[in-house]
């Protein structure tokens, strides 16, 4: 991957329908024509999930990709470093600008956690999309992606080669 210059980007992230969800901003790390890796920090209060907490300050690495239909968040604890897993989001291929980037969410995502254990959430809202029917082509894409990273993770390819074999 070309190595560039720091420099910030826009992060749109848009819902199944182009709708605008959450825009911020994160510093690129890396970035060619089918991916842009950056590092953003967590700005929001504290949320609780039932799998990882994210605190402010967390450190993001995030992996976009113009030619796969995921993109996965690498997740560092702001005060001292520490793995918290990795946050999968299946989305149509992100479009790329020169100071931006869209992503449009698909529902379904999957939480690594730093022991390779894995996670798929969000199933019934991916289903209420009804893509099997609407967008058979989308759908099928979706699934392909959940195995291949899936598989990423089980052959522990990067950013996965960073699991811990280890209980959570």
């Amino acid at each position: 991957m070309r190595e560039s210059n720091p420099s910030a980007i826009t992060v749109r992230k848009l819902d199944h329908a182009g709708n605008l969800v959450t825009h911020y901003q994160g510093q690129v790390v890396s970035r060619n024509v089918n991916s842009i890796v950056l590092e953003a920090r967590w700005q929001r209060d504290r949320l609780a999930l039932p799998y990882v907490v994210l605190e402010r300050g967390d450190r993001l690495i995030e992996y976009f990709f113009a030619d796969r239909w995921y993109s996965i968040f690498e997740i560092h604890a702001g005060t001292d470093d520490r793995l918290k897993g990795w946050y999968c989001n299946f989305s149509r291929p992100a479009v790329f600008e020169d100071d931006a980037l869209s992503a449009v969410d698909l529902a379904l995502d999957l939480f690594v956690f730093p022991n390779g254990e894995v996670l798929l959430l969000d199933e019934d809202e991916f289903d209420a999309l009804n893509l099997e029917r609407a967008d058979p082509e989308a759908w099928r894409q979706v699934l392909t992606a959940v195995a291949d990273v899936r598989a990423m993770v089980a052959a522990r390819h990067a950013p996965f080669d960073r699991v811990q074999d280890r209980p959570v």
